[in-house]
């Protein structure tokens, strides 16, 4: 068994729609789960709708109901025709836009939305683009079956980045996956999205369909997960930013876990969790290219000084300094309760014997952690810095690559640098505007030309 992922530009239009099926009907033999997220942008769409209802902009939010609706009839007409499927897939998109109307009217009378409130509105692209992906499926011929993932994925209630419950998730798999597969079929759903045991939806957050692929994955003990995007697969850094970015092959699990935190858009940075408990490697495929190399994740991947390059913006340095907590126990203890008493993850740290620095990436609940950091010491916030990542399995084996990470620094301001614990990663912190001379500078200076 294997887990077949698409992403939404992998789904986002009825011609690549019909290259998915192509894929999956060339791995009938190996009894795929098909995995699909929301057609490219539609939760975009949705939280828009949803944040224009809680604001009282009624109507602007019933006409971006209206545009969402044209957009999947108009996919639905190009895929089914005028099929027996296409009157019945019709008429279930038609109930689903009118239940979100009449969910944005309600948000507008309420005048705000809850974070349940978003899973609910955000579920909706799952579940129209599963459905249309199912039938399509079945008029090309597979033996697609639709379900519906809330059925599958029980989460805690933590709305919008609920937790999976993955005993209630190997047993969902067990008992409603496993037997249709069994069976010849080919089960496809949404990712995505969840229910809480109460019944209530729920999402695994933005990204979340990597994760539902990969927690199916480890929940069939399936072979291998493939997640279709639109890029070959993982690369030596961001082709946006480096034109000369390189196709990595295959890559360990926990460097690109690393790279997926530290900014490779290609991953969910969950992804790899349950696939990693299990050994199943994962693969990243491009719909559009479906006979390209790809890269395999795996944990027998060689050991390099440097796999990668990643790098993310919008950082914020917060700084304490407490001279009078010189060599005292538990001042490190204490900073770190009160990072999570206000629910803010932090990054990288760097620490000495009268500071710590951290990094966090979202910066709203900022003023009462200083408050409440205040109280151990002097602390300073630095906004708008980047974060770039050095990531290789045996980076903090060979100087020769520490020093040449370094050099290629040279010149541009360094706030910060730190080692991670497992030595696989150097990140270093800079100026928002250096974040991609950064990372240019230091590919050129591992995977240039003159280095291959």
């Amino acid at each position: 068994m294997i887990v077949v992922k698409f992403g939404g530009t992998s789904v986002g239009d009825a011609e690549a729609i019909q290259r998915a099926a192509d894929i999956v009907k060339g791995r009938l033999d190996r009894q795929p789960a098909v995995v699909v997220s929301a057609l490219g942008g539609a939760t975009n769409s949705l939280l828009a709708i949803g944040e224009q209802s809680a604001k009282g902009h009624l109507i602007g939010a019933l006409r971006g109901v209206e545009t969402l609706r044209e957009r999947h009839f108009k996919q639905c007409e190009k895929l089914l025709g005028t099929s027996p499927e296409a009157a019945e897939v019709a008429a279930e998109m038609s109930a689903t836009f009118d239940e979100l109307a009449s969910l944005a009217e309600a948000l507008s009378v309420l005048g705000h939305a809850t974070p349940r409130s978003f899973d609910a509105i955000a579920a909706f692209g799952e579940q129209l683009s599963s459905h249309l992906v199912a039938s399509f499926f079945s008029l090309r011929g597979l033996p697609a079956e639709y379900l519906d993932a809330r059925e599958i994925f029980i989460t805690d209630d933590n709305f919008m980045t609920a937790e999976p419950q993955t005993d209630a998730i190997a047993e969902g798999a067990r008992d409603l996956v496993l037997p249709l597969i069994q069976d010849g079929k080919v089960p496809v759903m949404g990712g995505f999205i969840g229910r809480t045991a109460d019944g209530i939806t729920t999402t695994l957050g933005r990204g979340g369909s990597d994760y539902s692929a990969s927690l199916l994955g480890a929940a069939l003990r399936a072979e291998a997960i493939e997640i279709w995007t639109d890029v070959d697969g993982m690369l030596t850094a961001d082709p946006r930013v480096v034109k000369g970015s390189k196709l990595i092959e295959q890559i360990r699990f926990d460097e690109a876990s690393e790279l997926a935190t530290f900014g490779a858009k290609v991953l969910h940075p969950n992804t790899i969790a349950p696939a990693v408990r299990l050994g199943i490697p994962v693969y990243i495929y491009n719909s559009r290219n479906p006979n390209g190399k790809g890269t395999r994740i795996t944990f027998d991947a060689p050991r390099r000084a440097v796999s990668a390059i990643a790098g993310k913006s919008g950082i914020t340095l917060v700084k304490v300094a407490a001279a009078k907590m010189l060599f005292a126990r538990g001042f490190l203890r204490r900073v770190f309760e009160i990072f999570e008493r206000n629910g803010i993850s932090v990054d990288v740290v760097a620490t000495s014997e009268i500071s710590v620095s951290v990094t966090v990436d979202d910066p709203s609940g900022l003023e009462s952690l200083v408050v409440d950091l205040s109280q151990l010491g002097d602390v300073s916030v630095e906004r708008d810095r980047a974060i770039v990542a050095v990531v290789g399995a045996a980076i903090s084996e060979d100087s020769a690559a520490m020093g040449r990470a370094i050099g290629a620094l040279d010149g541009i301001k360094v706030h910060m640098m730190s080692l991670s614990a497992t030595g696989i990663n150097l990140t270093v912190i800079v100026d928002g505007d250096q974040l991609n001379p950064a990372i240019e500078r230091l590919h050129d200076a591992f995977f240039s030309q003159a280095r291959k």
